[in-house]
């Protein structure tokens, strides 16, 4: 059974948090000389001079307005990776508690993992990049707090099957991350909803992909309130700031330019994949619910070092667990992706030897 207080380290739940000035302060006031900051203003706009909300309320509430879950359920980050990193100082003991991770995966899982001392277990994926439960299910252990499931997957791709997940929710007393950076690609359903049925769930998303929102640094974090409480004790207080705040407002008052760039996005996506199947060498373009896909190609890092001299970068995931001779190739803009095809037929005829 699920007990969150289980999972908390010990400093934690002791933990003070630090209480800011605008924590202490609530209602209306038109001086405010609590915050030691510059009262003449700033070389920017005036307002720059006062610290941004902490809690950074009016961002929830529009956000909550899209997502359809009310405010207290949403936690934002610096970046998603700054919620990866919370989870394992909430709820991991350094030296002691292990996380378990599903590769191919998104890289920062394992990095944070290494920064904050957490012993990581791997099971890999099987052949068609699903989970591999059987595996997953002899990793666990009574020091086991935290499995994370990407979903689409980077770098594959796929969205893992919703049954295999719903499986691991069902089954792991700890906390189940489900990533879904990707999700606005997909067909399927974020897990958003099913947070009144797992009280260890938590879902990622971000304003980096779909968004186009990657420069301002904005990560969303979905999970029950008692879970939020314990990362909000932990965060920075002011770790979105006004910039990032007023930005992420005016661009969710644009909900249709951005349904509009899923789509097209999709379209070439598609287009894409098609262009690639037809190419020689080309041993497999794999389902992609992403904005990018994953190819496995023939002499892949000598194609990757052949589109750098074309001022061309994609990524070489050859290293990379199951993903041997693959490239990760985002979708771009549509001359972006002519460029791309344009080069990959450049390679090609560099290779044909004249009779």
């Amino acid at each position: 059974m699920f007990q969150l207080d289980k999972l908390i380290r010990d400093n934690i739940k002791t933990l003070k948090a630090y209480s800011s000035a605008r924590d202490e302060f609530s209602g209306e006031a038109s001086v405010f000389l609590d915050a030691n900051e510059n009262s003449l203003g700033s070389p920017l706009k005036k307002w720059y001079n006062r610290y941004p909300d902490p809690h950074q309320q009016a961002v929830k509430k529009a956000l909550s307005l899209i997502k359809g879950i009310a405010p207290e359920h949403i936690f934002l980050g610096n970046g998603s990776d700054e919620c990866i990193d919370l989870l394992y100082r909430c709820f991991c003991e350094p030296g002691k508690d292990n996380a378990i991770i599903c590769p191919p995966t998104y890289g920062m899982y394992e990095v944070s993992a290494n920064i904050n001392n957490i012993a990581l277990k791997r099971a890999p994926l099987l052949p068609d990049f699903q989970l591999n439960l059987a595996h997953l299910e002899t990793l666990i252990d009574e020091n086991t707090k935290l499995i994370w499931l990407c979903s689409p997957n980077n770098p594959t791709g796929n969205s893992l099957n919703r049954a295999d997940i719903e499986m691991v929710l069902n089954h792991f007393d700890g906390i189940v991350v489900i990533d879904e950076a990707y999700i606005n690609f997909a067909k399927q359903n974020s897990f958003i909803q099913d947070l009144v049925d797992y009280p260890n769930l938590v879902v990622l998303q971000t304003f980096s992909k779909a968004w186009g929102l990657a420069g301002l640094r904005l990560g969303m974090a979905f999970a029950s309130k008692e879970i939020l409480a314990v990362m909000d004790k932990v965060k920075p207080p002011y770790n979105i700031n006004q910039v990032t705040q007023e930005l992420a407002l005016k661009a969710m008052e644009e909900l249709g330019q951005v349904k509009d760039m899923i789509r097209i996005l999709v379209d070439m996506r598609e287009a894409l994949v098609g262009v690639f199947e037809s190419m020689p060498t080309v041993e497999k373009v794999y389902p992609s619910d992403a904005n990018f896909i994953l190819v496995k190609i023939a002499e892949a890092r000598k194609i990757y070092e052949f589109l750098l001299t074309k001022g061309i970068v994609v990524r070489d995931r050859s290293s990379v667990q199951l993903c041997e001779d693959c490239l990760r190739i985002t979708i771009g803009t549509e001359q972006e992706n002519t460029d791309l095809v344009d080069a990959m037929q450049d390679w090609y005829a560099s290779q044909t030897i004249p009779e």
